[in-house]
């Protein structure tokens, strides 16, 4: 996908298709998302400027912060990019075990 081009999500009948899609295409999507992350596609809260992410406030332990940045600058990646990756996964991981 050259620099600029969007990908079209293509149509689905109701929100189930939808997820399902999603659900089957994480991975790549994940994937897509870190390039763009480290070929500077993505801006600063361009996802929460449009309304589509929230932003909360939490407390991290200012250990587990030094530690997050320090890997997070390992990959290549700001530290926020590198907490919600990190959150992201864990949820899926505990998902997949409680079902």
């Amino acid at each position: 996908m050259n620099e600029g081009q969007r990908k079209q999500l293509p149509s689905f009948a109701n929100e189930a298709e939808e997820a399902q899609w999603w659900f089957d295409n994480r991975e790549a999507r994940s994937d897509e998302f870190v390039q763009a992350i480290r070929d500077g596609r993505v801006t600063r809260g361009a996802m929460v400027g449009r309304g589509l992410v929230r932003t909360p406030s939490i407390d991290i332990d200012p250990e587990d912060m030094s530690q997050a940045k320090a890997l997070a600058e390992k990959k290549g990646l700001r530290y926020q990019t590198y907490l919600r990756l990190l959150i992201h996964n864990a949820l899926e991981r505990e998902a997949k075990a409680s079902s």
